[in-house]
């Protein structure tokens, strides 16, 4: 290859991370918002504006695409079960930022890639070896580390909530894989219809009219989380998936610094043990199957 292209396809990828990099924080940005904000709203009500925000940001990208492939959907049953869960998953998470601070949190729903390797074998007839199920091991151990297991645990909504949020975090993703090829706008579309749907039916019974300033503040999250939802199908565009994928973990660094920051929220030594051994072993799971992938190309598949 020239060197002019080599060069070329490097700025590509280098941009692809920066722009990921920046969705990340987005993400990050948003999860704090939601939880300063949840001090005062109801979560319904949080979900309710921040998602129809969300929709005028998405409205000139639908308009551009037609109106056509959002009611011809692919599996239209999975397209509402998706839908939902996205929105069920969203309050599950919005409740446990409530409870938690923000890098507990981030860690449980970090752990979602290892669920889904635990469970495709059974759900999705993929082959797990012994090096990931090791890895997997690893992870749930991390969780267990980070959830701290005492009677007081079990005294707080908030160690369930989370495990319950995680796992259906876990399967949104392997959702995600039935339906590759309807256009990420179609999908976020429905999921911020479905938020609206969700959030107006529970806020109904706990409604706080806004003043000015806190209304920006709730269409902002919705803007910031589009916003960052954007960036990485950007950075997915210009760089491989095996470069962006493993930026997620980036995350939990912004969720200890905002949650330091804006909420005074200072890390166990036992949530950071069990968080490195989550992000340890979920980046050993997906370099794993990257590798096994690309192996798969010219041999034949062999569980490692």
């Amino acid at each position: 290859m020239p060197a002019r292209h080599r060069a070329f396809l490097t700025s590509l990828a280098t941009n692809g991370v920066v722009i990921a990099l920046t969705g990340m924080l987005l993400f990050a940005l948003n999860d704090a918002m939601g939880k300063w904000l949840l001090s005062t709203y109801s979560v319904g009500q949080v979900v309710l504006i921040r998602s129809a925000a969300a929709l005028i940001v998405l409205a000139p990208f639908v308009w551009r695409m037609g109106w056509r492939p959002l009611v011809r959907l692919e599996k239209p049953r999975m397209q509402v079960a998706r839908a939902t869960l996205v929105t069920v998953e969203t309050m599950v998470f919005y409740t446990a930022v409530y409870y938690l601070p923000l890098a507990d949190v981030m860690t449980y729903w970090l752990a979602a890639p290892i669920y889904i390797a635990a469970v495709s074998p059974f759900l999705l007839g993929e082959q797990v070896g012994w090096r990931r199920w090791t890895a997997i091991g690893v992870g749930f151990l991390g969780v267990v580390i980070a959830l701290r297991p005492s009677a007081e645990m079990f005294q707080s909504p908030a160690a369930a909530i989370s495990i319950v949020g995680t796992l259906f975090f876990a399967f949104l993703l392997i959702s995600g894989r039935s339906l590759r090829k309807t256009p990420d706008t179609v999908l976020a579309f429905w999921q911020m219809v479905s938020g609206m749907i969700g959030g107006l039916l529970l806020s109904i019974f706990d409604w706080a009219t806004p003043n000015p300033r806190d209304l920006m503040l709730l269409g902002l999250l919705g803007i910031v989380a589009m916003s960052a939802h954007m960036l990485i199908n950007r950075s997915l565009k210009l760089a491989d998936a095996s470069v962006v994928a493993p930026l997620q973990y980036t995350l939990l660094f912004w969720a200890i610094v905002l949650g330091w920051l804006f909420f005074g929220d200072v890390p166990s030594v036992a949530m950071l043990i069990g968080a490195t051994l989550i992000v340890a072993s979920g980046l050993f799971i997906f370099f794993r199957e990257t590798a096994l992938k690309k192996r798969d190309r010219v041999l034949p598949s062999i569980p490692e």
